[in-house]
């Protein structure tokens, strides 16, 4: 799409009259007993029941949130970090529990996504008005999904409809940085069809994501831009078969510094980005304790690099998935899953790689009981890469109820990851004699459910043989013989006083055990510590509330030569519903403007304010 329709068609969306309606945001550590979760096991299970630690977003959720942004929303997460290079639609990288940025393994729909080249899901191209649920799932799940969940997986899912009519809704919001936003769409459903579309644009100035300080660079704004959309449909037929397909595809303009060094005006740099995913899945029981899934999937990931106006770059990665998964019940409480997976990943563009293709096939079972007061979770997989050979990975998961109200568990997952194209065979930087990384995982967890609200409490331990990490001494990527992360994440969630209030607390200790001059050094760009605190309050058609983000030091480099400080942030929304769909928010975001840098040299938002009214059908 042309760079220049993508402002026109951000306001055009900010112009259309639709409606919808939105359920009250409650509050909740994001995750309640209730909730249907899917990722933790690739089977249907409710929150209660989930061994691992998992936290959901709902619709009404995010909403409630008014973040700007995917990558904002999740630093909400316990244990999760996040670095940003300068601001809106910036690379943004996430760290689970102080494993790497491309140890989560990120799913649209139940479909793998991210770029075959770097590893890592552009998480900031997605368009949260499109998403409907989020799932994040702490700790490996490498015996169901393969390499990259060592530390976790984060499934999105998109709007969908159901068979109770046409539900059109739509948002328009203005903010800091002349930003302008837009969404509009409608879902529903006949009979037994069901139908979902909908579009999302944003068009904001953004900052200058380069320190006056840095010499030579730009001082100027560099600005983001991206136009999404969804399209979504199903059906169930007569004899229980269901077929639904999806497609999310977001189309990016991203402008960025670079060293001026003929200091000359014009100057400038960006990229065109794409990211898209389709899947399509069929769904049928042969009898009725026997489920049977079948999924097919294709996610695109380009880049178009220009300076000066004159084209610099293309890297277009694509990622083709299968999967058959076979679900069992042999008694109730007792479910059997089995399944085969294949991947094949492909990469092309104006960089040659001496490789360009590799083809991944895995096998699982996966054992889920419960008995009395006990519960378990056993699963196994078996990966075939073609360049890394064969790779076993497991997990066990055991809980048990000491009270009513109370419930322990415990669970031990190994994980691996093979070296992306990057890493392996980009010329001048790549590594072709890097190993797959593997690690093994330990975490002990309490909760508690109470009528005033719940608690948890987990401690872990993950140990991490040949973490890839760059090696400023090579200039390359290199094979860190041993890290060990140890950690603990506290999560409390209440009703008192007329306040909803939801506060995490993370305290890492992520190491280098490797030998040589960067032993016991902490691990590049991990925050030790993480507290988040949300307050909410309804008053009649008012709701008030206020986030409270902070983050402790952390190093920029493995040698921990480069310190980047602390930091906190405030944030303040309101909303006023002026009908029952009708509702207008506002929101004052990094209020005390807190200046700080996640990335040596790349700046990060001050200030701002943002203005969003919403509109969806009861």
């Amino acid at each position: 799409m042309s760079n220049a329709l993508y402002k026109p068609a951000a306001m055009l969306l900010c112009a259309i009259p639709c409606t919808s309606f939105i359920p009250l945001a409650h509050a909740a550590e994001h995750t309640w007993l209730d909730d249907q979760l899917v990722t933790a096991t690739r089977t249907v299970q409710t929150a209660q029941q989930s061994l691992a630690a998992v936290t959901v977003f709902d619709r009404a959720q995010i909403e409630q949130s008014q973040a700007t942004s995917l990558p904002e929303l999740l630093q909400r997460v316990p244990g999760v970090s996040l670095t940003n290079n300068g601001g809106p639609g910036k690379n943004a990288s996430l760290f689970i529990r102080g494993s790497e940025s491309d140890h989560v393994l990120v799913l649209i729909d139940g479909i793998k996504i991210g770029s075959v080249t770097s590893g890592g899901a552009a998480l900031q191209d997605l368009p949260l008005e499109l998403i409907e649920r989020i799932e994040v799932v702490r700790g490996p799940r490498s015996s169901l999904y393969g390499s990259e969940a060592i530390g976790g997986v984060i499934q999105i899912f998109t709007r969908k409809g159901s068979a109770s009519g046409a539900k059109p809704f739509f948002s328009a919001g203005y903010g800091s940085h002349d930003s302008y936003s837009g969404s509009a769409g409608v879902s529903g459903g006949v009979g037994s069809a069901w139908y979902s579309v909908a579009l999302s644009g944003l068009d904001t100035d953004g900052i200058n994501v380069k320190s006056i300080s840095s010499s030579g660079y730009e001082n100027d704004s560099d600005g983001y831009r991206n136009l999404s959309g969804v399209l979504s449909g199903g059906y169930r037929f007569a004899n229980g078969l269901e077929l639904d397909a999806n497609l999310l595809q977001a189309e990016s303009h991203n402008d960025y510094d670079q060293v001026n060094s003929r200091r000359t005006s014009g100057f400038h740099a960006h990229a065109d980005n794409l990211s898209k995913v389709f899947g399509t899945r069929a769904r049928f029981a042969p009898f009725e304790p026997w489920r049977v899934t079948l999924q097919l999937g294709r996610s695109d990931d380009k880049s178009d690099a220009y300076q000066d106006g004159t084209f610099y770059s293309r890297f277009d990665s694509r990622r083709d998935s299968a999967s058959w998964q076979n679900d069992l019940v042999l008694a109730p409480g007792h479910t059997l899953a089995l399944g085969v997976d294949y991947q094949h990943d492909q990469v092309s563009g104006s960089t040659a790689y001496a490789e360009d293709s590799r083809d991944n096939n895995g096998a699982f079972v996966q054992y889920l009981g419960e008995v009395g007061r006990h519960d378990w979770q056993l699963s196994l997989r078996g990966d075939d890469n073609q360049q890394f050979g064969q790779h076993e990975t497991g997990n066990l998961g055991y809980g048990y109820a000491l009270t009513d109200w109370l419930r322990a568990t415990l669970s031990y997952g190994t994980a691996f990851k093979a070296p992306t194209f990057n890493e392996l065979y980009y010329p001048g930087y790549g590594n072709p004699d890097l190993e797959a990384e593997t690690s093994n995982s330990l975490e002990a967890g309490l909760a508690g459910q109470h009528a005033w609200g719940h608690w948890s409490i987990n401690a872990f331990r993950t140990r991490i043989d040949e973490l890839i990490a760059y090696d400023a001494s090579i200039k390359a990527p290199a094979n860190v013989a041993e890290a060990r992360i140890r950690g603990v994440e506290l999560v409390l969630a209440s009703q008192m006083l007329g306040w909803d209030w939801n506060a995490n607390y993370t305290l890492l200790e992520p190491e280098n055990r490797s030998s040589g001059a960067n032993n016991g050094n902490e691990l590049a760009r991990r925050a030790k510590q993480l507290f988040n605190l949300d307050l909410d309050r309804r008053l009649g058609a008012f709701s008030i509330g206020a986030s409270l983000h902070a983050e402790g030091q952390r190093f920029d480099d493995l040698a921990n030569t480069k310190e980047l400080s602390g930091f906190a942030t405030l944030d303040l929304r309101g909303e006023y519903r002026l009908s029952p769909e009708w509702r207008l928010q506002t929101r004052i975001a990094n209020l005390l403007d807190a200046d700080y840098e996640t990335v040596e040299g790349f700046n990060q938002p001050g200030q701002a304010v943002y203005l969003t009214v919403r509109y969806q059908a009861l």
